[in-house]
């Protein structure tokens, strides 16, 4: 890399010599640090920030780093900068702003309360892949002048190549959350595919042999054990969930957190039970298959967790042939209906595990129930309130 040709040789190593600075690292809190103190290097400034755009377009800035403050100026402030005044100058007009007394400048907003006193200003947008990440604001020269034209030179090529830095930094921390979700997948997996469905067919094979054993004492200690392990299961569950959420962007939808659960009970049930998902009304094209804000991620855990539990009282007791699973999310509510083809509700039967489950909806604001169908079977429909 050469030094920048329209400024002087001194100043184009210093820039040279910030830029190896701003490019030695690749977390992207430490790029940004640094990018705010090599300007200030480079120009002589006491005080720096960068404001970093809000990609949402909700707010204006989405994150401001000060540098020049200590701890107390800080805590004085009673909010950053929210891209106001020559701020927003910058946002709403990405080039480089120069201004030799603030409170002079009619663009100026003044300070938020506690803010220090400053007098002159230097902003210039910072791009990455030729899109305004955020801008570097430097105010107040050590020597009390002005920023100059070789100033704004020098943190423009400052700009330039920590736009490429910042970017460096950005996909280098997707690569790591990419690594850390592939590690949380792998092990919820394992979970999952191993521990899980071990406890499971050891709880199933507990109750398979219980009617045989005659000894009143033991066949309550097979009870209770099936009790442990359904209740090790749902922990297990809670662990995978907090692993494997739906707001981790690679995060399966919840058509396919559903299909797996329904997948990993045909071992037991003897078939794999039919899922199907429907969006109905105002929710329709609502991001419903990756848990977004049509279905929040707690109400999604809670329905795999739902059927889970619906499907293992149906190994338990129904003697079914069938299982059909649908979940429909409207703008109220999800709902989510369970249906066999068994021997439907028995005096007695079900009724912890059916507590469990309307505990679970009443949480959510919602409630379960279950019934009898005319023609045989049973019919669990347990819904959360959504609005």
């Amino acid at each position: 890399m050469s030094a920048p040709s329209d400024l002087p040789p001194a100043v184009g190593q210093r820039v040279l010599d910030a830029v190896v600075a701003v490019t030695g690292d690749l977390d992207l809190d430490a790029v940004l640090a640094r990018i705010v103190r090599g300007a200030m290097d480079l120009t002589g400034a006491r005080y720096g920030a960068l404001g970093v755009l809000d990609p949402s377009g909700s707010e204006r800035l989405a994150r401001f780093v000060p540098v020049g403050m200590d701890d107390d100026a800080v805590a004085a402030v009673s909010h950053w900068p929210r891209g106001e005044g020559l701020l927003g100058e910058l946002i709403d007009h990405p080039a480089p702003v120069r201004v030799p007394e603030i409170e002079d400048d009619v663009r100026s907003a003044g300070f938020p309360e506690g803010h220090p006193p400053m007098r002159t200003f230097l902003g210039v947008p910072v791009r990455a892949r030729d899109a305004v990440f955020g801008n570097l604001y430097l105010t107040d020269k050590d020597d009390g002048s002005p920023f100059t034209a070789q100033d704004e030179g020098a943190v423009v090529a400052l700009a330039a190549a920590a736009g490429v830095a910042i970017e460096n930094a950005r996909l280098y921390g997707r690569a790591k959350q990419v690594g850390v979700l592939e590690d949380r997948d792998r092990i919820a997996r394992d979970l999952h595919d191993v521990v899980i469905q071990r406890l499971f067919a050891s709880a199933m094979s507990l109750m398979s042999v219980q009617p045989l054993v005659t000894d009143p004492t033991a066949r309550t200690r097979i009870e209770e054990t099936v009790t442990d392990l359904d209740e090790t299961i749902r922990q297990i569950r809670s662990t995978i969930f907090a692993l494997h959420t739906a707001a981790d962007p690679l995060a399966p939808s919840i058509e396919d957190r559903l299909g797996a659960r329904a997948a990993a009970a045909a071992s037991v049930l003897g078939f794999e039970p039919a899922v199907t998902v429907e969006v109905l009304g105002e929710r329709s094209g609502a991001g419903v298959a990756d848990g977004g804000p049509s279905l929040p991620a707690e109400v999604a855990d809670q329905l795999v967790v739902v059927l889970g539990e619906a499907l293992t009282n149906v190994a338990r007791h129904a003697r079914a042939g069938a299982v059909v699973v649908h979940l429909a999310v409207t703008a109220r509510e999800a709902r989510l209906t369970v249906t066999d083809d068994g021997v439907g509700i028995r005096a007695g039967g079900r009724r912890s595990g059916l507590r469990n489950l309307a505990s679970r909806a009443a949480a959510l604001g919602g409630a379960s129930q279950v019934e009898a169908l005319p023609d045989g079977g049973t019919r669990l429909e347990w819904w959360a309130r959504l609005a």
